[in-house]
């Protein structure tokens, strides 16, 4: 971590900033929360997004509606966007519609999307072409976390850059870190990602071991997370599993993204990350199964119908 990678929270000494125009392209679940946020502390919002009833719902918010990412970015300080892929990131920031073409320059642009580190440095040399600052800034928490403003957002780019937008992303989270440079933030999301999810898949293992073995699994989780294998995941996840609530807190669709962009990352670099690959497959599993719009922890049903993890 460099000198300037610090990490910031809602007791940061950055100052609110001033009332100003900003751009946000990406109206789903997470994204509108967060315009939430930055609306209520005062902001006017130039807003884009390509369902009509989300820009519907946004006009009637008191935000500027635009037929486009580069409409929207008129006039804008920052342009914050939040949408699926490596793709959809590089067409709605720097694609012929794309937010470079009506921003500003010194303007800056903060993706939170998880994409691939090479993306985001590929994005953000575009930019800086034009005049355009980037920040690639993934978030962790979900749904629950962008409502309560508590993400944990991690930050790729420049110093200067990331000191001008932490009194901005203190409104959307509680833990702000500045990982290093554009990039970096993605590669720190996606070793979030690794972790979770392989420690989903060990507690989906531990459960059906237990199922077999014709257990209480209400008794061993309580059992086992007085012990070193207790974590948060284990506290979120197991009973989950062992009351059988497979409604989506974080959709699997969107880990099995994840780890598809984790594993390509490892690929490039020659890496050979074996539990990564194991539960890639169990993911992958999971969605052919048709179970992607339900929650990780149905790792568990990919377990009981026949899932080999080797």
């Amino acid at each position: 971590m460099t000198s300037s990678a610090a990490e910031s929270g809602p007791d940061a000494s950055a100052p609110p900033l001033p009332p100003q125009t900003l751009a946000f392209i990406g109206l789903g679940a997470m994204g509108w929360a967060m315009c939430g946020h930055l609306l209520r502390a005062g902001h006017a919002l130039r807003v884009y997004a390509r369902d009509a009833a989300k820009r519907e719902r946004a006009a009637r918010a008191g935000m500027v509606v635009c037929d486009s990412p580069a409409e929207a970015a008129q006039g804008a300080a920052f342009v914050f966007s939040n949408v699926t892929s490596t793709a959809d990131v590089e067409q709605v920031l720097i694609g012929p519609q794309g937010a470079m073409q009506g921003a500003r320059p010194g303007a800056v642009c903060i993706d939170h999307s998880t994409i691939a580190p090479a993306g985001a440095r590929r994005i953000g040399s575009v930019l800086a072409e034009r005049g355009i600052g980037f920040l690639d800034a993934p978030v962790s928490g979900g749904e629950k976390g962008a409502i309560e403003a508590s993400l944990s957002i991690m930050v790729g780019g420049d110093a200067p850059t990331y000191a001008r937008a932490l009194p901005l992303l203190r409104l959307l989270g509680r833990t702000i870190t500045h990982v290093g440079p554009v990039g970096s933030g993605q590669v720190a999301k996606l070793c979030n990602q690794i972790v979770q999810v392989i420690n989903i898949e060990g507690i989906a293992e531990a459960m059906r071991f237990a199922q077999a073995e014709g257990a209480d699994l209400q008794r061993v989780l309580a059992a086992i997370s007085a012990g070193m294998a207790g974590s948060r995941m284990l506290d979120l996840m197991g009973p989950k599993m062992a009351t059988r609530d497979f409604a989506a807190g974080i959709q699997a669709r969107l880990h099995a993204k994840d780890f598809g962009l984790a594993a390509a990352a490892a690929r490039d670099s020659g890496l050979h990350l074996p539990a990564l690959q194991v539960v890639r497959q169990q993911l992958e599993q999971l969605m052919a199964l048709g179970l992607g719009q339900d929650d990780t922890s149905s790792l568990l049903r990919v377990l009981e119908r026949g899932g080999a993890t080797d």
